[in-house]
């Protein structure tokens, strides 16, 4: 009976951490004509997301060309979306980030960081610029 609540109290503690996962999906861009990558802005995204990202973008040796939010994708050869979200647990921490490139307004590349559904897992605890700049470079490899 002893090894049998053993393997339950073991089940216990484990479970809540099953789903406790964090996601990040990138499928990168094909090489495209230019350097030039025009960004639409989204006023909801906070946190200096956008700075972090326009920095990344450049060090990958790209020009940036900020749009307003109501532009249209095909406004710029290369155009791109982006939305981004933080929560509280213990600390601010970027949540949940999504970045979509089009190419002639067609989609091109899209990369997704996911730690919605993190939960006890410490792993979401990540540096938001650190995690920008990952996710810029896995999108637009070369």
């Amino acid at each position: 009976m002893k090894i049998k609540y053993t393997n339950l109290i073991a089940i216990l503690l484990i479970s809540p951490l099953a789903g406790c996962a964090i996601h990040q999906n990138v499928r990168p861009v094909e090489r495209f004509e230019g350097k030039q990558i025009c960004v639409i802005e989204n006023t909801a995204v906070k946190f200096d997301f956008l700075a972090t990202f326009k920095q990344s973008l450049e060090r990958r040796g790209y020009t940036v060309k900020m749009l307003s939010a109501t532009a249209a994708l095909r406004e710029c050869p290369v155009t791109v979306t982006y939305t981004a979200n933080w929560r509280w647990d213990l600390a601010m921490y970027m949540a949940y980030a999504e970045i979509k490139v089009f190419n002639n307004g067609q989609p091109a590349g899209e990369a997704v960081y996911d730690s919605l559904r993190g939960g006890a897992n410490m792993s979401k605890f990540i540096k938001g610029e650190n995690k920008i700049a990952e996710l810029v470079n896995q999108l637009f490899p070369g």
